[in-house]
């Protein structure tokens, strides 16, 4: 049981992390915005992205020497790349359909990869969905959906992608926990990025080649810079490290609603940084529907670690 508090702890720390990533993604933005007013922001998100994960891909190749040794491995490859492959495609439809919708449906409806994780997990005969269980996925998906108040939902084309996009995130939790059962999780992280960091590369020569001259300036404008360094870095080198190295002490559903504080987080940060507007009535309701759903889960752990110890005793 200390194995699950420990990686309870860990992945508690990567949604604080996934939850900065909106904030060092939005001041990056806004400096992009101020130094190069006439490119489209969908076009610095693409290059963004790209960046973001081939400065984490190029860190952690250089500095974790172990993750160089799955290079030579198929199965680590094979991992990696259903894995990178599933975020990739998440990141993709997530961008698309924020094009279409507003990000407070983008978010309500992204949160319902809580859903599938469980949907998924049931489907492959991997996942036994308790009453706690059930319980703490409907809060935690109510709580991450509207914490920026209720999402006006008129089903069109954005609307379909974000959920397709919500299936490919509860996919990734699924993947993730088998992969990382089976190959060495530091060396799966390294093919996963790597992956991810050619698939994006692959989008941007594609939708935005002709501004690589102006984006190649903007690189040493600080501010942009500096956010991008955080987001490589914290978010997706040192977030997907520590998630391959512990999820797999949790189930899928556990990590699945975990992940779901991550926007309190990122609310809360914007907040301090004076980038959102005044605290609504829906920040605490959601707040709380999400720190209840991780109490309720948590507390099924609980029993289950007495009834154990009762057994133990017993015997």
């Amino acid at each position: 049981m200390k194995a699950i508090r420990k990686a309870t702890l860990a992945l508690l720390g990567v949604t604080v992390l996934w939850g900065g990533t909106f904030i060092w993604m939005q001041q990056s933005l806004n400096a992009a915005a101020a130094a190069l007013p006439n490119i489209p922001e969908d076009d610095v998100v693409v290059f963004f992205v790209m960046m973001r994960f081939i400065l984490a891909a190029i860190v952690l190749v250089a500095v974790i020497p172990r993750a160089r040794a799955g290079f030579a491995n198929k199965e680590v490859w094979k991992g990696g790349a259903w894995l990178g492959l599933i975020v990739w495609g998440g990141f993709l439809l997530q961008m698309l359909g924020l094009t279409e919708v507003t990000p407070a449906v983008s978010a309500f409806l992204t949160s319902l990869y809580v859903v599938f994780t469980a949907l998924i997990g049931v489907a492959l005969g991997r996942q036994k969905l308790t009453a706690f269980a059930i319980l703490g996925v409907l809060l935690a998906t109510f709580g991450a959906g509207w914490i920026s108040g209720p999402p006006q939902l008129n089903f069109g084309v954005g609307e379909w992608l974000t959920v397709g996009c919500a299936f490919l995130f509860g996919a990734h939790i699924i993947v993730t926990d088998r992969v990382t059962k089976i190959v060495d999780p530091i060396e799966v992280t390294a093919t996963m990025i790597v992956t991810v960091a050619f698939l994006s590369t692959a989008v941007y020569v594609v939708v935005a080649f002709d501004t690589l001259s102006d984006f190649i300036g903007l690189m040493s404008n600080l501010d942009f810079l500096f956010p991008l360094l955080c987001c490589a870095i914290l978010g997706s080198l040192v977030a997907l490290l520590v998630l391959n190295m512990y999820q797999k002490e949790v189930s899928p559903v556990r990590a699945a609603i975990l992940y779901a504080l991550e926007p309190v987080w990122a609310m809360l940060g914007s907040l301090l940084l004076g980038l959102e507007g005044d605290v609504t009535f829906w920040l605490p309701v959601g707040a709380a529907a999400l720190l209840i759903g991780n109490l309720v889960v948590e507390y099924e752990q609980i029993i289950e670690e007495k009834e154990g110890s009762s057994m133990v005793d017993s015997e």
